[in-house]
């Protein structure tokens, strides 16, 4: 059986930026916008409600670490969406649970309002 990217991607300490029991974290492959990041669950689970839910508080610190760590990187970063996708229907690509935390910028996009209502383009202006 192929083993899982993220499964392999946390085996390489040079490139976690973060990381606690529970999640690290690294820059995405494939970013939405400079500084995009995905905190990644260390255990195998392909879906945010099978995680147990006593990891959570962990997932947030990493959360709130990995915004701080941005804003002190990058002073023109003025806003964030922080999202996953949770199954194929949702447009889950990789089976392993990870949670975006992409930097949003002024004028990065034209018209930002809506924000994360994108996924389906005809109902995120409102």
């Amino acid at each position: 059986m192929k083993m899982c990217i993220f499964c392999k991607i946390k085996k390489d300490k040079k490139k976690v930026l973060f990381e606690n029991k529970y999640f690290y974290s690294v820059m995405d492959s494939y970013p939405v916008t400079k500084l995009h990041i995905l905190i990644i669950s260390k255990v195998h689970k392909s879906s945010f409600f099978n995680l147990n839910k006593y990891t959570y508080k962990n997932l947030f610190d990493l959360v709130l670490k990995t915004k701080k760590y941005v804003e002190s990187v990058d002073k023109k970063v003025l806003g964030f969406n922080v999202g996953f996708n949770d199954g194929k229907y949702a447009g889950q690509t990789i089976d392993h649970f990870h949670l975006h935390v992409i930097p949003r910028r002024k004028g990065d996009q034209k018209n930002p309002k809506g924000g994360i209502r994108g996924v389906i383009p005809a109902k995120q202006k409102y």
